[in-house]
């Protein structure tokens, strides 16, 4: 693991398609699906923990869920949470969470961010692979000048 590992994991989706176990006040990134105790949200948190510290994990998220976010995931900053004013899909997410990360650089923070956008709601079962393929990405962007994009089976 290393200090400019980051992960933005979008979390702003009312997760319309899951009705009518999800709902606008608790979509289906807060529901724990499978009987774990978990969350698809809190999964996702745990997937990325042993790569990406925890206080470089961002969520983007829709204002309506920030407390909710804050709940069910305790050990992240306020600061951390990024709300959305507006629902507008991946590119405006990204494009937000990348700014805020680049203003942290900016203050001397952090330097040469690796960064790595995940959905808060997929269900990865073989969890050490996902994390090895995640960290090969890393490694290729730290010598490569290029933008990965990673497909999962």
């Amino acid at each position: 693991m290393t200090e400019n590992n980051y992960c933005v994991i979008m979390a702003g989706g009312v997760g319309s398609r899951f009705w009518p176990f999800s709902r606008n006040k608790k979509p289906k990134q807060f529901l724990d699906f499978f009987g774990t105790g978990r969350s698809l949200l809190q999964m996702t948190i745990d997937r990325f923990r042993p790569i990406v510290p925890i206080e470089n994990i961002l969520i983007v998220t829709n204002v309506l869920y920030r407390d909710l976010v804050l709940e069910q995931i305790p050990d992240l900053k306020a600061e951390q949470v990024l709300c959305e004013p507006a629902r507008r899909n991946t590119a405006p997410c990204i494009a937000y969470a990348a700014a805020r990360i680049k203003a942290m650089e900016a203050k001397g923070e952090r330097r040469k961010a690796r960064i790595v956008v995940a959905p808060s709601d997929h269900l990865i079962l073989q969890e050490e692979t996902f994390r090895q393929t995640i960290q090969q990405g890393f490694d290729f962007i730290e010598n490569n000048d290029a933008l990965l994009t990673l497909g999962m089976k």
